[in-house]
């Protein structure tokens, strides 16, 4: 069985992340690429940019429509079912996010998806 972690872009890595993949659409603002070390960044499940705008302009208050509206995102999304596929081939994934905020990111949502 798969175990799922979640960390953020900016944190050291470890080698107790296994495979690790990082889930946002952009960059994380100032990593380079030669210090940055992921197995993957699949773009394709991020939340869509009008959803990512959306939330970010009011991220306290629209946390739970976030949830939903992401929740139906990934359940539409092709590349998501072939995503969990492969991350359920992995003994350790750590999925790697650059927001801030601990508590209210898409990482989070992605995990709880994975272990369903």
């Amino acid at each position: 069985m798969t175990q799922f972690k979640i960390k953020r872009a900016y944190d050291t890595d470890s080698n107790n992340d296994g495979f690790r993949v990082y889930i946002d659409r952009l960059w994380p603002r100032g990593l380079s690429h030669e210090t940055f070390h992921y197995d993957l960044w699949e773009k394709e499940i991020a939340p869509s940019t009008d959803l990512r705008e959306w939330f970010h302009a009011d991220p306290e208050n629209r946390w739970p429509e976030f949830e939903e509206k992401y929740r139906a995102e990934l359940k539409s999304n092709p590349a998501f079912k072939s995503f969990k596929t492969l991350l359920l081939s992995k003994p350790i994934v750590t999925l790697l996010y650059s927001s801030h905020d601990e508590e209210h990111n898409n990482a989070i949502i992605v995990k709880e998806e994975l272990e369903k």
